[in-house]
């Protein structure tokens, strides 16, 4: 958490109670007992009406004007929307560039089993090519990779292919993706979130959270109260004030990642300077 202080005692005071509820929401201290999961309430002040269109309500808010700042790239430097999942995630993101001005430029990644996957036939007829592609696994790019001239992208990981990429365990087999390690990140998941400091984040909350710790890492991102806006809204899709939080007091610093071997290439085919030119990258 890095809050900047206020410019007077008013401000200051507000800070602290901010700060104050940002802890209270790590330790799972509002709404208890909380060991585990239980729903909390957030500030009216911080919640955004919808009006039954929830990706443009948050879309408007953190990017306001966005058509208009796309050439400034300190616009989109202390600034982005966070979701929970990489499907909330991705919708917000294409529905952003598919309303930016410019021509599209699509990239599709060549997918395969892996070599020592040959040998087994019954594999190579569940898994073909048209369904590699449509696996979206964290932590590797997806297979079609959609950009405009001055959209902000994020190096998904480091350009190094001697290093294993971790994957999704429903995934039975290894298989090789040549795509560009990169994505468009108006949006971006919470977890990817974890580190950096933005003096404007949209909490998009179609689905509430569901690890431990992960709704703290995400109002903890913000310099401000005023720069946090957040959209709640319930199993029915309605506005709410109330969201889950999910605290795990005891224990959960034993659990331990399952990884598999899913190789992440980079293509050959189109040189990395033409897809990065004229975009801005987000580390």
């Amino acid at each position: 958490m890095c809050l900047r202080s206020g410019t007077n005692e008013m401000d200051d005071s507000e800070l602290a109670d901010f700060a104050n509820w940002i802890l209270k929401i790590g330790e799972g201290k509002l709404n208890l007992p909380n060991d585990g999961e239980a729903d909390i309430d957030f500030p009216d002040d911080i919640l955004l009406k919808t009006n039954e269109n929830p990706i443009e309500t948050i879309i408007d808010s953190t990017y306001p004007r966005l058509r208009e700042n796309m050439s400034n790239p300190k616009f989109f430097q202390d600034r982005a929307i966070l979701a929970p999942t990489n499907e909330q995630v991705d919708s917000i993101n294409d529905h952003v560039l598919s309303n930016i001005d410019g021509d599209e430029k699509v990239y599709y990644s060549s997918d395969s089993l892996c070599p020592d996957e040959d040998d087994d036939l019954f594999a190579q007829q569940l898994y073909s090519p048209e369904i590699l592609n449509e696996l979206k696994v964290p932590g590797v790019p997806n297979h079609k990779l959609a950009l405009k001239v001055g959209v902000p992208i994020m190096l998904l990981r480091n350009i190094d292919q001697s290093k294993v990429a971790p994957t999704d365990n429903k995934i039975a087999v290894r298989f090789q993706r040549r795509q560009f390690p990169i994505s468009v990140c108006f949006s971006m998941t919470i977890n990817k979130s974890q580190g950096q400091s933005l003096a404007n984040v949209g909490l998009y909350l179609r689905k509430p959270v569901f690890t431990h710790g992960q709704l703290y890492v995400a109002v903890s991102r913000v310099t401000s109260k005023k720069g946090l806006k957040v959209v709640l809204l319930d199993d029915k899709g309605k506005d709410t004030c109330k969201t889950k939080n999910v605290v795990y007091k005891e224990g959960c610093s034993h659990q331990l990642p399952i990884c598999f071997s899913t190789f992440l290439l980079l293509p050959n085919y189109v040189g990395v300077k033409e897809i990065f030119k004229g975009h801005k990258l987000a580390h």
